[in-house]
């Protein structure tokens, strides 16, 4: 009663890149959703489309370290609300965040790399 072993799972094969004109496109697409999603859209752009192009790479690694940026200037600005400085903080990095993702999204969809003025490292190339 010998039967023959069930084949082989297949083998996982990585996505192959995107092409400039996708990669381009997804950038920007990551750019626009952050001003309405905060750091979810580049957060799961770099997780998912991470090795499918250095151009998504970059474009997707500096938006999330910007958004996360912006987060921890959210909750400064919550926490400065106790005071009337607070209201001036939220204004500001809302109004920041917005000029900052439109500016990037134009310079993604462009071809080029946009390095956002204020933003800490929190991950590094």
């Amino acid at each position: 009663m010998s039967q023959t072993p069930p084949p082989p799972p297949p083998v996982y094969q990585p996505q192959p890149p995107f092409s400039p004109a996708d990669q381009r496109t997804f950038s920007t697409l990551v750019h626009v959703l952050g001003i309405f999603f905060g750091f979810w859209p580049s957060l799961i752009g770099y997780l998912i489309a991470k090795d499918r192009g250095a151009f998504i790479r970059d474009h997707t690694r500096r938006a999330l370290n910007f958004h996360l940026t912006a987060l921890i200037a959210y909750v400064v600005g919550g926490v400065l609300l106790i005071v009337v400085v607070g209201i001036f903080v939220l204004i500001a990095v809302a109004v920041l965040t917005i000029v900052f993702e439109i500016m990037a999204a134009i310079a993604s969809n462009e071809g080029r790399l946009f390095t956002y003025p204020i933003a800490i490292d929190f991950i590094r190339p």
